[in-house]
């Protein structure tokens, strides 16, 4: 069974704690005071405005608390818009900070997704391509809205815009019908998000409508139930809470989050002989790229920023018991603001929660016949999020071996495209007929910002290398392993190489293992990834310029949040780490920020249809050289009543 354990009202204990309702209010008010803001001005995001990394670690219990608010809004009342930044000391009550952002656009919120589906299917070009499709009844036509992108097109430079897509039902007494099934391709409108007014409609040829329903909502017999599977915590959870802060066996860390990144943690350390060792600073999702390989009309301008360009926070999940989470859960709630500056809480948006994990370590000794073995237990924190149409889940592991595990699990319905009767796609694969889901590939970038027993760190490159034949390997079987420091952020701009062992190791050359005398270190083993196929001139590439590599280095500085830039949406592109790093800063026994990007290359198959099976990507933080021996050592053995289990023997 599941059971929920719900946090009390945040107390404000701590820098980090993210903005409680009221601190919201507040801000907003002294904002639209302070320039009797009208209607036309939207909180595109209003966030913790977090304090220096200097003053979060020389804080104190019992220290006053600074509290302020970072808020970006857009100004509508002017035709091409205005963006603009503002810190707001709520403590003191006053705006230290307002800055208008030329030339950029904000992320869009979702108002203004809302807002479109009217205005389009209103418009007579689009009546008529309706028209020319058999298509007529209104009501069962749904407008999709995509980011724009930059193309080179003129609205893109000067014009807030959106791109849509069109979906229809084809059964009128279905309410549950999957529109996605039956695409209207072809068809799409360019749209004007400050006049709210379509730009044009673009009309590349009718394309048939897939007849075939792709439902799954009680579209099948449910097989047979399994029995009740059930976990049970009757002493409760052996995690403590204390506003957002979490003690877990050894682990202590703090949780965050932000409309933009969504789950943001904190200050994560290992307790050894009764000392918390730090870890990490701060980790994140800070960006997602989903490109698209198809090179029709239709689906070559399709890549979304999921991060930058809609705020992947905003559109995080009210999980449900026993559904999303199983066994004793306790829910983090996340408040933000809309875009009238209005207290937005997303109920249960962070779930938390222990999972038996199989065996931590065992061993039979054949000669006594004695067996010892330890089970595994996890701390799970975890978020989901639904764009559009898919579903990501993020999911951060904690071991009690001291690893780290990030994985990201993706679900939900594939975006997909109708083909022609008999017609075979070559850049997708046909998942039912005349209908086929177009190539595409994940991206996604965490921003670790490392603390390995302290803020001096350097990361070094590790991968084995056969010794040639000859006298100093006369069976050929040798191999050793190479380590490589990464000296500069240009020479830290490296990809995963399997066949080598290709790992990395975040060192502090001041912090000496006692067992080996060497330099501690946490390793990032990373899982199954991909690089983009899009060439290097592509708008892709040009703007997802971190997906060019695996791993990178910077040197920690508070104002490189985001790999693809502050302002990614409708930008042309070569922001971020592509043009961070052009200076080859030296990332050597600094304190510094590891960037890691995990790709999933998706062709689809007829099994992901009409909702996909979750695929799991993400990585691993592992201590090596980090503890003198293994540090799941004194994890105590499980006496049967703890885990309920008894052996099944065969009759």
């Amino acid at each position: 069974m599941s059971t929920q354990v719900k946090g009390s009202p945040a107390v404000i204990t701590h820098p980090l704690e993210p903005l409680t309702p009221e601190e919201i209010r507040t801000a907003v008010a002294m904002v639209k005071a302070e320039r009797s803001l009208s209607e036309l001005v939207r909180f595109v995001s209003v966030a913790l405005y977090e304090p220096s990394k200097q003053e979060v670690q020389a804080f104190r219990e019992g220290d006053p608390v600074v509290r302020r608010a970072f808020m970006v809004l857009l100004d509508k009342s002017e035709e091409t818009s205005a963006t603009y930044e503002v810190i707001v000391n709520i403590s003191e009550g006053k705006i230290e900070s307002w800055k208008h952002i030329s030339g950029v656009q904000p992320s869009i919120m979702p108002e203004e997704f809302l807002a479109c589906e009217q205005a389009v299917k209103e418009h007579p070009d689009f009546l008529a391509a309706l028209a020319k499709r058999g298509i007529t009844n209104l009501d069962l036509v749904y407008v999709d809205p995509w980011s724009a992108g930059n193309y080179g097109v003129a609205e893109e430079n000067s014009r807030r815009i959106l791109r849509t897509t069109v979906h229809t039902r084809v059964n009128p007494d279905d309410s549950q019908e999957n529109s996605y099934a039956h695409p209207v391709e072809g068809l799409h409108a360019l749209f004007d998000l400050t006049t709210m007014q379509v730009i044009r409609v673009d009309d590349y040829g009718v394309v048939p409508v897939p007849p075939e329903p792709g439902n799954y909502v009680n579209a099948v017999q449910p097989r047979e139930t399994l029995k009740p599977l059930e976990i049970a915590q009757p002493e409760g959870p052996s995690f403590r809470v204390n506003g957002h802060h979490v003690e877990w066996d050894n682990w202590t860390l703090r949780l965050g989050f932000a409309p933009r990144e969504g789950l943001i943690l904190y200050d994560i350390g290992f307790k050894e002989n009764g000392k918390v060792r730090p870890i990490l600073y701060r980790a994140a999702l800070s960006e997602m790229v989903v490109p698209y390989g198809d090179a029709s009309p239709s689906h070559s301008r399709q890549n979304a920023f999921d991060v930058g360009e809609y705020g992947v926070g905003t559109l995080a999940n009210a999980l449900k018991l026993g559904c999303d989470c199983l066994g004793t859960i306790y829910y983090f709630d996340a408040h933000m603001a809309d875009a009238d500056g209005n207290v937005l809480t997303l109920p249960n948006a962070v779930c938390m929660h222990e999972e038996d994990y199989g065996i931590l370590w065992k061993h039979f000794n054949f000669r006594t016949e004695h067996t010892e073995v330890r089970r595994s237990r996890r701390l799970v924190v975890s978020f989901i999020a639904t764009v559009g149409i898919y579903e990501y889940g993020f999911f951060w592991y904690f071991y009690q071996d001291g690893s780290i595990q990030q994985e990201t699990k993706l679900t939900g319905i594939m975006n997909v495209a109708a083909i022609a009767p008999g017609e075979e796609p070559k850049y997708g694969k046909l998942i039912a007929p005349q209908l086929y889901a177009p190539h595409h590939q994940h991206f996604f970038c965490f921003r670790l910002d490392t603390n390995v027993d302290g803020a001096r760190n350097t990361v070094v490159e590790e991968q084995t290398v056969a010794v040639p034949e000859g006298p100093e390997n006369p069976y050929g079987n040798a191999f050793y392993v190479q380590a490589t420091p990464l000296r500069t952020e240009l020479e830290a701009q490296r990809d995963i190489d399997p066949c080598r062992g290709r790992t990395w190791k975040i060192i502090n050359p001041d912090v000496h293992n006692p067992a080996t005398g060497e330099a501690v270190s946490y390793q990032l083993m990373a899982g199954t990834n991909v690089l983009p196929f899009a060439h290097e001139s592509s708008s892709f590439l040009q703007r997802a310029g971190f997906t060019k590599h695996h791993v990178w280095v910077t040197p920690y500085d508070p104002e490189e949040r985001y790999p693809a830039g502050n302002y990614p949406n409708q930008h042309k592109g070569g922001d971020g780490l592509l043009a961070w790093t052009k200076a080859d800063r030296s990332i050597e026994h600094t304190d510094l920020v590891l960037w890691h990007t995990v790709g999933v290359h998706h062709i689809a198959r007829p099994e992901d249809w009409p909702v996909m099976p979750v695929a799991y990507a993400g990585f691993m933080l592992r201590p090596n050289g980090f503890f003198a021996q293994s540090p799941a050592l004194d994890v105590a053995p499980q006496a049967e009543k703890e885990h309920g289990s008894h052996c099944c023997e065969h009759e």
